[in-house]
């Protein structure tokens, strides 16, 4: 059987090896042998478990192989929807592999202390009969759409934070803010420049009746469990300062106050843009934020941290820095996929440059007809094309919105026009299904903040 090979490559980056086509190869090659059930699941906070049904060989000439696409699976679950316990039904050896992987010394020890910090758990690989496999129990959430009052919303990026004043639905003033907090170590760094925007915002409303934000990492119940933003901050401090930031905003403000993930924040503006559900949206910034809205309009749950899902299969992809795995979205979908790709373009920037400024100059180079520059953004589209197919096998959705600062500016046409050729030309099925959506440059720029600001219910009723 002939592996698949991608029809179009991007120009910075002919090692491209999409993880779809191997995942397609591979269940080709299952149902070829006889293909016996695969289960897969993940269970995280308060029992809930989410689960993926599969096929795997029943006589396995290429064991290599499909451990290969398999344990890619499971990191793609694992962080699509987040968990402490990893439940495996299936042969015998694959889990006993996938189990010696996902352990604090194995090759994925980054995901398992990640995940055991988030769930404050210990994490575990557990192998099942089809007895005592788990059943799905999923969760449900009404996200946002309130519009009533006066609200102040905010999104807290890496290199910049939105704020937004809006009046029963209308933004009445926004500002993108600098700041660098990753690379302070005192929390109240970030307490204090939250609470001046929030201010600034504030001046410009006769009251302030709620607050909503969204903030890159993981958050639940309010509370940071991970984030980049905070990376500086020394461990004991981030229990007892960082953790419970915004319910300390929240009980200064006095006001209904609900912050979540931006990337949950960036599906819920797709809603209120498109009036559509069945959203997944991916904000490219200083990574890769995700968000999902179900079919009912439902937010899952799920941790939908793409950044750290493999779409890259190739010997020489990309390593991310923080997890030190190779071909995640990080790197493919961000300020840091754009500092990447124009090297290879045989662009070059001083070393001190930071990546906010060197994504404004490539985006300058490309206003000015630069072809270098009008690569880097192909580059990112074929690798959007081909991983659209690849979100599929674990979202059901059929709007893409995209946004964030790569997506600012002309480049942002350039990556979704060259997402939709790739579609067309090589899965014409996902181009029927899947409309690609690009906000207006407004949008694009502060519409999360505007977006979070309708996160805080006032009273009983649903918008």
């Amino acid at each position: 059987m002939t592996p698949r090979k991608p029809g179009l490559r991007p120009p910075c980056d002919p090692d491209f090896e999409p993880v779809v086509l191997a995942w397609r190869d591979y269940l080709d090659r299952a149902r070829a042998s006889g293909g016996v059930p695969l289960r897969l699941a993940v269970e995280r906070e308060d029992g809930l478990v989410s689960v993926f049904d599969t096929i795997s060989p029943r006589k396995d000439d290429d064991p290599e192989s499909t451990y290969r696409i398999v344990e890619r699976a499971v990191k793609f679950l694992l962080w699509s929807r987040g968990g402490w316990r990893v439940h495996i039904q299936g042969p015998a050896a694959l889990g006993r592999r996938l189990k010696a992987d996902y352990a604090e010394t194995g090759a994925r020890a980054f995901d398992v202390r990640t995940m055991s910090r988030v769930y404050e758990r210990p994490f575990e690989v557990v192998l099942h009969s089809p007895a005592t496999f788990p059943e799905a129990r999923e969760s449900v959430h009404f996200p946002g759409g309130y519009l009533d009052g006066f609200r102040i919303g905010f999104d807290l990026g890496a290199s910049d934070y939105k704020v937004a004043a809006v009046v029963d639905g209308e933004p009445v003033y926004s500002e993108e803010i600098s700041w660098a907090p990753g690379e302070h170590a005192d929390p109240e760094y970030h307490y204090r420049h939250i609470q001046a925007g929030l201010k600034k915002a504030a001046a410009h409303l006769p009251r302030v009746d709620a607050i909503g934000g969204s903030s890159a990492g993981i958050i639940i119940r309010n509370q940071v469990r991970i984030a980049s933003l905070f990376r500086s901050v020394p461990e004991d401090l981030f229990e007892s300062k960082v953790k419970g930031l915004f319910d300390r905003l929240a009980a200064e403000w006095g006001v209904p106050f609900e912050v979540i993930n931006d990337g949950e924040v960036t599906a819920l503006a797709g809603r209120l843009s498109l009036g559509e559900p069945g959203v997944l949206g991916v904000a490219m910034g200083s990574s890769e934020a995700a968000g999902f809205l179900d079919a009912d309009g439902h937010i899952p749950g799920w941790l939908d941290e793409l950044a750290f899902v493999p779409v890259d299969l190739g010997p020489r992809a990309a390593v991310d820095e923080w997890s030190g795995d190779r071909g995640v979205g990080a790197n493919y979908f961000s300020q840091q996929a754009v500092a990447r790709l124009a090297s290879a373009a045989g662009l070059s920037f001083p070393a001190t440059m930071k990546l906010p400024d060197r994504l404004k100059e490539v985006q300058a180079l490309l206003a000015g007809g630069n072809i270098p520059a009008a690569r880097i953004f192909e580059s990112i589209g074929v690798h959007l094309g081909y991983t659209i197919p690849w979100y599929e096998v674990f979202y059901a959705f059929r709007n893409l919105l995209v946004l964030g600062r790569v997506m600012s500016g002309p480049g942002g046409k350039i990556i979704v026009d060259k997402a939709a050729e790739v579609l067309a030309s090589s899965f014409p099925e996902t181009a029927a299904r899947v409309r690609l959506h690009l906000l207006d440059e407004k949008s694009r720029r502060v519409g999360q903040a505007v977006a979070a600001a309708s996160l805080p219910e006032m009273t009983g009723a649903r918008p």
